[in-house]
């Protein structure tokens, strides 16, 4: 049977930024359709931030307890259960998930929608209902956050080699013998650590010549040396050309400036990029532009090339994280609703990389700042230097921090250590405020927090 219906706004995939932008918009009176191909919460609550955050708290209280001894605390011979693991995981999705859906079938003016839209025309969708059948919609406006999936690269032999991506590997039932993680990116870093924690051997194989290739590169060598110091085999420069399978083992031909060798493991991790969901949206029926890798592109108010349509989150490129995203429907609601004339120019993008410890980075790395040829001075501190990370006993990484020379004020930071991401917010709410380093360097924290670090860091100048 198919239907047809119009509405005030369609929005296409329910991801952090498209639920409490559907709230605001049915909120306001607007007759609203929320579509969702799978699941609702998008990538960070079903295959993302949730999921993979839960499982690395599990390898840390592993890590811990091997580390027991250190603290005076014995604890014995460790074992993991990694279907435990897995249900501790899959249970708080499935809360995450099912409050987030019953706040949506719940909320007045909104209709929640499972199937697979694709356009016919500027304002027109089919939707492939998941339960079978298909509805026909139209909207004044329609806006877009279908996200990413992981990507396959084209290595000969892939397609017939079973892997894992950054979604199936949570499934696994047993901690491999042997994983190699193709990508030294977010992905290949948290889950070759976290595997390592829990028992498996990991070799990470990295194309580039650093970890983290967007990063400066004094802090991908540091996090390089905890992975080693972990027991991770890092391989930089090494060009993953071929896999195949024997047996019960996958062989990995990769090519560095010695030759090209096997490395055989029990499981494969492929974690080089993800693929936005475009192209299963028809953008050309709506004469909708993306780029040559398929992200739709937009301009600083999140429209697309077409009127009344558009995007937010990771399906539009640019930095693929959940706050960015919920920034995204700040910025729609405050000009939709509010008829502002809000913008994702010049915005603060902070992240935090979780491993263990923590990376936490805001604004301008070192490398940046001396490209745009800014007269800096860089901060750079090691952790052993602060108290709280030697009373706890997690001393590796280091904090690091660039400042404008002239205006006092921070441009950007790297904090590699214990809570990097706490400190890491710490630092972005001065800049935020347009407060010069000094006020950090000055200021009464308490005695001992990890924050009264910033104190010291600020007389570290190099």
């Amino acid at each position: 049977m198919i239907t047809s219906d119009h509405y005030r706004a369609i929005v296409i995939g329910s991801g952090q930024g498209a639920n409490p932008l559907v709230a605001a918009l049915a909120g306001a009176g607007w007759r609203t359709a929320l579509i969702e191909r799978e699941h609702v919460g998008g990538t960070c609550i079903n295959v993302g931030c949730t999921p993979t955050k839960t499982m690395v708290a599990s390898g840390r209280v592993a890590y811990l307890a091997k580390r027991g001894a250190d603290y005076g605390v014995h604890t014995g011979e460790i074992s993991v259960d990694m279907v435990k693991v897995r249900e501790r995981k899959r249970k708080i999705v499935d809360s995450f998930r099912g409050g987030s859906q019953s706040r949506l079938e719940k909320t007045e003016n909104l209709d929640l929608i499972f199937g697979e839209a694709s356009f016919t025309a500027p304002k027109t969708v089919v939707v492939k209902l998941k339960g079978g059948g298909e509805r026909t919609l139209t909207a004044d406006q329609i806006l877009i956050n279908a996200g990413c999936r992981p990507s396959r690269p084209s290595i000969d032999g892939l397609k017939d080699v079973p892997y894992l991506d950054s979604t199936s590997i949570m499934e696994l039932d047993r901690v491999p013998e042997h994983l190699v993680a193709l990508g030294g990116g977010y992905v290949g870093l948290e889950f070759g650590q976290l595997f390592r924690r829990l028992g498996a051997r990991v070799t990470i194989v990295q194309s580039g010549a650093q970890l983290l290739g967007r990063e400066d590169a004094d802090v991908a060598e540091e996090i390089a040396k905890i992975l080693r110091e972990d027991g991770v085999d890092v391989r930089l420069n090494a060009r993953a050309e071929k896999v195949s399978k024997s047996g019960e083992k996958i062989a990995v031909g990769v090519r560095d400036s010695a030759g090209t060798r096997n490395v055989e493991g029990t499981h494969l991790l492929v974690a080089i990029g993800r693929s936005p969901n475009s192209d299963w949206l028809n953008l050309a029926a709506a004469g909708i532009a993306a780029d040559e890798h398929g992200y739709i592109q937009v301009n600083d108010k999140l429209e697309t090339n077409v009127p009344g349509v558009f995007a937010l989150g990771d399906i539009k490129g640019g930095p693929a994280f959940t706050h960015i995203s919920y920034d995204d429907f700040r910025i729609l609601r405050t000009n939709l609703l509010d008829k502002g004339n809000a913008s994702i120019a010049g915005r603060l993008v902070p992240y935090t990389v979780f491993i263990d410890p923590q990376l936490g980075r805001i604004g301008l790395t070192e490398a940046e700042a001396r490209e745009k040829k800014l007269e800096i001075r860089v901060a750079k501190m090691p952790m052993n230097y602060v108290a709280r990370a030697l009373e706890v006993d997690e001393t590796r990484g280091f904090m690091k921090a660039v400042v404008e020379a002239k205006s006092n004020q921070i441009l950007g930071a790297a904090i590699l250590g214990i809570e990097g991401g706490e400190i890491m917010s710490q630092i972005q709410l001065a800049m935020m405020g347009r407060l010069p380093y000094t006020t950090l360097r000055d200021g009464v924290f308490a005695h001992p927090t990890l924050a009264e670090s910033l104190n010291n860091l600020f007389q570290h100048f190099q």
